[in-house]
């Protein structure tokens, strides 16, 4: 078994060892990230202790990846979402990798894409782009996206308004 592998083995195993309180200890966190263990406990009914026990089990586990703030895109500057659906040139002789993986290895480097997903189905990827103005994504698509030797076609969706935007799962 391979560590990747190992690894989601790992993940797999901790969601089916969740209980009510992880869950309770996980819906609070996802809440407020910045919420004390004293504040959690009150909230699912342990002690401090028992909460710092179960998020740091939780934590090694993998359950809980990383601890992040959320900024909303306009107080920076960048009013203007996009989605891309992309579909890559099957094969390219001209180099000696996968499409895919050169593409993959691309958008890791482009500070517009906050999301990309491959897919099932026509068009290989989907991007989440997050920009300035209509100057900046022309900017993006034109000097970035199509000139990548592994990118056949795009299209583009532009968001007219948020209707639920959370980061928390469901659990």
């Amino acid at each position: 078994m391979t560590s990747v592998n190992l690894h989601e083995s790992c993940k797999m195993e901790a969601m089916e060892a969740l209980d009510k309180l992880d869950r309770q200890i996980l819906r609070s966190l996802q809440a407020d990230g910045r919420a004390t263990y004293d504040q959690i406990a009150e909230a699912v009914g342990l002690s401090a202790s028992a909460v710092l026990r179960r998020v740091r089990r939780l934590e090694d586990s993998g359950v809980i990846d990383r601890y992040v703030a959320l900024v909303q895109p306009e107080a920076v500057g960048l009013g203007l979402t996009a989605y891309l659906n992309v579909r890559l040139e099957k094969h390219t002789e001209s180099h000696k990798r996968n499409p895919m993986d050169l593409f993959r290895a691309s958008v890791q480097t482009w500070p517009e894409v906050v999301e990309c997903a491959a897919l099932t189905g026509e068009m290989d990827f989907l991007l989440r782009v997050v920009v300035a103005d209509m100057a900046h994504y022309r900017r993006f698509v034109m000097e970035s996206l199509l000139k990548h030797p592994s990118v056949q076609d795009c299209k583009t969706s532009f968001v007219l308004d948020r209707v639920k935007a959370t980061t928390a799962l469901p659990v």
